[in-house]
């Protein structure tokens, strides 16, 4: 791991996502890419050329004086942080300063659910999770622990489930921690025998990683509803941290039929960790 963006919009939860990137980029010794997305407005835009030029730089400069003081934290001591203002007008171009970067991760705060009302639907982080080609990790709270040992990767063990698996594998392999698979029986329709779900297993690990080996860290639970069987599974493992496949541009999505990975996003207090399917 080499280069971590994190997107700044001066919030307590950009904050987070900042020292939990300062503590993953001290144990890699990687550099952390803070990022300030300067949205103009219609407004600016439309001006004439040489007073759009005007406005952007006035803007420019009070984003970068404010960008400054953020960044001023005991926690990047000693590591490399290169600030970067982009004056873009769609928050999900953060995805093309990644790729431009040759960015390892993306690291956001989110707020999460609050109530009834789902903040992270149609936030900026979600916004960035759809776009992106590379992994993002979203963090809810205040990291004082980043030491990765458990990690949960929910799965169905499908066909396009097969590239996000072993990019999380290879990266949660990189943090350090001990990968646990897991597929979560519901009952009804979509209900399958123990037979059928380790035949779709072996058929699936055989395609992804050529041998049977990692069949004893597939767990299988029964419950109700995918995120409470996947929420339930990783407390019961004690894990760090959650990863979950997506689908990009069409929205966040689970191998089942609904928007799961949103809810576990939405509602995991650990960091949830996407991968493009």
């Amino acid at each position: 791991m080499k280069k971590i963006i994190v997107p700044i919009d001066f919030s307590k939860h950009s904050e987070f996502a900042l020292e939990a990137a300062a503590i993953l980029a001290r144990k890699h010794e990687a550099e952390v890419i803070a990022l300030h997305m300067l949205e103009l407005s219609n407004a600016v835009i439309s001006e004439n050329e040489s007073e759009l030029t005007q406005e952007t730089v006035f803007y420019l400069k009070l984003a970068e004086k404010r960008f400054n003081e953020f960044l001023d934290k005991p926690f990047l001591e000693g590591i490399t942080v290169t600030p970067l203002i982009k004056h873009f007008k769609v928050f999900s171009e953060v995805s093309d300063v990644a790729q431009d970067h040759n960015a390892d991760l993306i690291v956001m705060g989110s707020h999460g659910s609050s109530g009834i009302k789902e903040i992270f639907i149609g936030s900026n982080t979600e916004k960035v999770v759809r776009h992106s080609d590379i992994p993002v990790l979203v963090i809810k709270h205040n990291p004082i622990l980043m030491d990765f040992e458990n990690a949960v990767f929910a799965c169905d063990f499908s066909r396009e489930a097969v590239k996000p698996y072993i990019n999380a594998t290879k990266l949660i392999a990189k943090l350090g921690a001990k990968l646990h698979l897991v597929y979560v029986n519901l009952p009804g329709s979509s209900f399958q025998s123990s037979s059928e779900i380790e035949i779709k297993v072996s058929d699936f690990l055989k395609v992804a990683d050529g041998n049977l080996d990692k069949m004893d860290s597939v767990h299988y639970v029964n419950d109700y509803t995918i995120e409470k069987g996947v929420l339930n599974f990783a407390s019961a493992q004690n894990a760090d941290l959650i990863a979950v496949a997506t689908h990009g541009r069409t929205g966040l999505s689970h191998f089942f039929e609904g928007s799961v990975s949103e809810d576990i996003a939405n509602h995991s207090v650990l960091p949830v960790m996407t991968f493009k399917i």
